[in-house]
């Protein structure tokens, strides 16, 4: 047994191109996964109960997507295995960082390979899409450009700088603002190679600072050493630097109601060299 990783992402940018009938917001974005994560331990057990160990404070058993994600793989494959499952949590909860679909989907891969249901990437990502719309793209490994709901994915090379990630003492909860009347939801597509020359913002900060002025005072804070950015729908901000020295003497800086970290953008999932070392 060993612990696995279930990485943060960063949306390095965010619009919302359109709404479905069905109220779904159609979204252009990218996403690159940074080294720091969850960890999850898994201990297969043959009743075919899944036990979580360390569920989420508040939240009722049956909506935590660790043990949905867990229970939807058991299901679709008729598996009757169970798996005790204990997570370790550093990704902050309403943080905007993807950490339910990381655990989602880390979660997944985890017991494809130790229930030996042997389902394909493919098939796990489609199982991933009914989790959330967030999961796939954690299953993939891989940064993308996603379109759609956030399920239509282009593998993306970009540079990997390190981050300051910052995360004020609150959490966002990502369908208040999607419901927020005032959000702008016709903003004219763009093409990757409009990203790739700087081109693209976060559309969801200024419905976020609205709520959430300290979120506001955090980027204004951060942006005076490096363009500071929001990351999906908040609380978290980020910037780039080129040396990670250079983004632990602003960490060194940082006002005392914030709490921040330094990560390496990952072009590539922190949770493909253990795949790899278990013959996924």
């Amino acid at each position: 047994m060993f612990a696995w990783p279930a990485p943060a992402k960063l949306n390095l940018f965010l619009h919302v191109v359109g709404r479905r009938k069905d109220g779904y917001h159609l979204l252009q974005t990218a996403f690159q996964f940074i080294n720091y994560c969850d960890w999850l331990e898994f201990i297969p057990r043959p009743d075919g109960r899944i036990v979580h160990l360390s569920p989420l404070s508040g939240v009722l058993i049956e909506k935590d997507l660790i043990y949905r994600a867990a229970k939807l793989l058991q299901q679709k494959t008729d598996c009757k295995q169970g798996v005790e499952i204990r997570v370790y949590k550093r990704l902050p909860l309403g943080g905007g960082l993807g950490g339910g679909s990381s655990d989602a989907a880390t979660t997944l891969m985890a017991l494809n390979y130790l229930w030996a249901v042997k389902l394909s990437i493919v098939q796990l990502a489609q199982l991933g899409l009914e989790l959330g719309a967030d999961v796939p793209v954690f299953i993939y490994g891989q940064a993308a450009w996603a379109e759609g709901v956030g399920e239509q994915l282009q593998p993306l090379e970009l540079t990997e700088p390190w981050y300051l990630v910052i995360t004020p003492p609150i959490q966002v909860a990502t369908g208040e603002i999607f419901m927020a009347p005032e959000l702008t939801r016709d903003r004219k597509p763009i093409k990757i190679s409009n990203f790739l020359e700087g081109e693209g913002g976060n559309m969801l900060e200024p419905v976020v600072f609205r709520r959430y002025p300290i979120i506001s005072e955090a980027i204004d804070w951060l942006s005076q050493f490096s363009p500071a950015r929001m990351t999906g729908t908040g609380s978290s901000i980020f910037a780039a630097f080129n040396e990670r020295q250079q983004a632990l003497e602003v960490l060194g800086q940082i006002p005392s109601n914030l709490q921040g970290v330094v990560a390496k953008g990952c072009n590539r999932s922190p949770l493909l060299p253990y795949l790899k070392e278990v013959n996924f």
